[in-house]
């Protein structure tokens, strides 16, 4: 077990940290499934559809290192409290969006949110790490963790999907109204219990610490978390993992909703079944992360959604299969079995940028975060490329994405800063 944390049962801290992961899918699928809202009310390109996405995360970008910060002088239950009331926000102005039948409230409203996302993140990734004792173990609340993440990852695609009808042009910002209204009932419902619940705080700044910081006596450390090698390539890691995860169903569900003969009810519902296999692979994982390295978890993966990849973007767009009763590209079979891939993607990447960090895990935390941005910029760019070349052939940078994630878990992910210390 980490150091600071005692071999006690922490079973209701960690049921707060897999609610807390419910939310940050929630939220984060909520923003990426409204870009066919988007593209209707306010007439926005395929990548300007992906917009609210890209704020969302940009705000990781902002946030992810004060994040960092403020848990470690604040600790984990002040950052999730903070964490819950700026999501309540949030959430709130793209509510406002749409009676103000305004893009850039709904972008700003967005953007507020991704602060909560990175917050809730910076708190739940290293706290269930922690729990869990870090190595195998770790991974395996991570998988377990990640579940949750999910099923709030599930439901937000096909809710929407539901909410907007079958009729892609006549979808508003109003329609999305009950699901929004959900969230904040979430969020004030999360911030009650958080507030009543014990949460350990192993990283938290020592009172002889703040009291060196305060008086300008600390020492400065010569080492970092960006000391060490495979923390900084697992940051990019991570900046890829999360931009594959993303832009794989978003921008399925701009290609489908485009169909006729599918629309955007149909599309949110495989989008939806995309994060549910996402659950079920979590399942697994955290099932067998306790046996499995991590590296070798990352690996395989990787290799299976590359082949799951190609087959999206080589299988003829005139090749059906019926799923749910309904008529859908034979290819989208693929993406729907990419999110058995990406289920355990970010619990390795973590686990394996993280091992070794010691007493740098907060402030890592933070950097970590801060690259997790990659979620709205790459399905940007993705959403670029499908204006250039096509919904189908916008995948290749997918490819390219899941390339790296292959190298760092066969190379980049080995610590070779072992000689640094960590206590």
């Amino acid at each position: 077990m980490n150091k600071g944390v005692k071999n006690e049962n922490y079973a209701l801290p960690i049921a707060v940290m897999f609610s807390l992961f419910f939310m940050i899918a929630f939220v984060t699928n909520f923003a990426g499934s409204m870009g066919v809202i988007v593209q209707n009310q306010f007439g926005a390109s395929n990548a300007l559809s992906q917009l609210g996405t890209l704020a969302n995360f940009i705000a990781y970008a902002c946030m992810g290192i004060p994040a960092g910060v403020i848990l470690k002088r604040k600790g984990y239950k002040f950052t999730s409290l903070a964490a819950v009331t700026v999501g309540f926000v949030g959430v709130g102005i793209q509510f406002l969006s749409g009676y103000a039948e305004s893009f850039a409230v709904y972008v700003l409203g967005a953007f507020v949110a991704g602060f909560s996302m990175c917050m809730l993140n910076i708190v739940v990734n290293p706290m269930l790490n922690t729990l869990g004792g870090g190595g195998n173990k770790g991974n395996q609340l991570l998988q377990l963790g990640g579940s949750c993440n999910s099923v709030g990852g599930t439901i937000a695609p096909i809710l929407l999907g539901y909410l907007i009808g079958g009729e892609a042009e006549e979808a508003t910002v109003g329609q999305a109204a009950p699901a929004m209204i959900i969230a904040m009932a979430i969020f004030a419902l999360a911030f009650v219990v958080i507030a009543l619940t014990r949460i350990p705080e192993p990283h938290m700044e020592r009172p002889e610490e703040r009291a060196e910081r305060l008086s300008g006596q600390k020492t400065k450390d010569p080492h970092g978390p960006l000391s060490f090698r495979h923390f900084v390539l697992g940051a990019v890691a991570i900046f890829f993992y999360v931009g594959i995860e993303v832009g794989i169903p978003n921008i399925a569900n701009l290609y489908m909703s485009d169909l006729e003969w599918v629309g955007p009810a149909v599309a949110g519902t495989l989008v939806g079944s995309y994060w549910f296999l996402m659950m079920c692979g979590r399942l697994v994982g955290g099932a067998v992360s306790a046996k499995i390295s991590s590296r070798t978890m990352l690996s395989t993966v990787s290799i299976a959604a590359i082949g799951f990849i190609l087959c999206l973007i080589l299988i003829p767009e005139s090749h059906h299969i019926s799923i749910f009763g309904n008529e859908v590209p034979l290819k989208m079979l693929f993406m729907l079995l990419c999110g058995l891939c990406t289920s355990v993607m970010w619990g390795a990447i973590f686990n394996l940028a993280a091992e070794g960090l010691g007493k740098y895990t907060p402030a890592a935390s933070g950097i970590f975060m801060a690259l997790v941005c990659g979620g709205g910029i790459l399905p940007f760019i993705q959403g670029y490329a499908a204006d250039l070349v096509g919904f189908v052939q916008s995948y290749w940078v997918i490819v390219a994405a899941l390339g790296y994630l292959l190298f760092y878990a066969l190379v980049g992910s080995k610590n070779v800063n072992r000689d640094i210390p960590t206590n």
